[in-house]
């Protein structure tokens, strides 16, 4: 998929910690804790004070701002993905975004001084968070193209194809969410959502069997999402 996909997961995987020295590893080591969040915990909530930059290790969870009742899906963090990253810039204290445990999660919770001190010491480390940082903003403005000029069944194809390509790297996989949640991520209702779902199986491109999917014309896929 290109950069202008709705797809909700950046393509920029977190390669930075390759770049520390060994003695710049072991002090990180010393500076973070991973802490188990279950499914539907709030790991860091919008508005709060930032105390640390947050990498997942395990598990999926969405990015979310949230205005009263209103509610928008930013981007999914699968595996191997740095987040919390906004409070990086010293002038901003607290999250901008909530982030919310799809399915249990394990996370590792590094402290934002230190990871500051490392990227003002560490310049390949720097480049590798500002890769980061710019394909996860590349991302966010694909989702925003994607919700405000594809219609609904472009946006389920984008999804189902980011899901496919970026969390499970293969056609078949069981669904870790909800059919709210995918209504949520398409900006549409549930019902829509299920009615959506219904008709490409009954036109096969895909195949569902409870939480089992398995995406069985990719190709055509691609061209509803692009078309939109």
């Amino acid at each position: 998929m290109d950069q202008f996909s709705g797809c909700t997961i950046s393509p920029q995987k977190c390669n930075c910690f390759e770049k520390l020295t060994p003695e710049e590893t072991r002090e990180l080591n010393e500076h973070c804790v991973t802490v188990q969040y279950s499914k539907g915990e709030v790991i860091c909530k919008q508005g709060s004070f930032a105390n640390n930059v947050m990498y997942m290790e395990h598990g999926l969870a969405k990015v979310v701002m949230q205005n009263g009742s209103n509610t928008l899906v930013l981007r999914i963090i699968p595996d191997g993905n740095l987040f919390g990253l906004s409070p990086l810039n010293e002038e901003n204290n607290v999250y901008q975004y909530s982030t919310v445990a799809y399915v249990d999660c394990e996370v590792k919770l590094i402290n934002i001084q230190h990871f500051r001190q490392l990227i003002r010491q560490n310049a390949a480390f720097a480049k590798e968070v500002i890769n980061i940082l710019s394909a996860n903003s590349l991302q966010i403005y694909g989702r925003f193209f994607c919700l405000t000029h594809k219609q609904s069944y472009g946006r389920l194809a984008d999804i189902l194809l980011c899901l496919s390509d970026r969390v499970f790297k293969s056609p078949e996989f069981d669904l870790p969410i909800t059919r709210k949640d995918l209504a949520e991520l398409s900006g549409m209702s549930p019902e829509t959502i299920a009615r959506m779902l219904t008709k490409f199986n009954d036109e096969a491109l895909i195949q569902l069997e409870g939480k089992a999917v398995k995406l069985l014309d990719v190709e055509k896929l691609r061209r509803i999402s692009e078309i939109g």
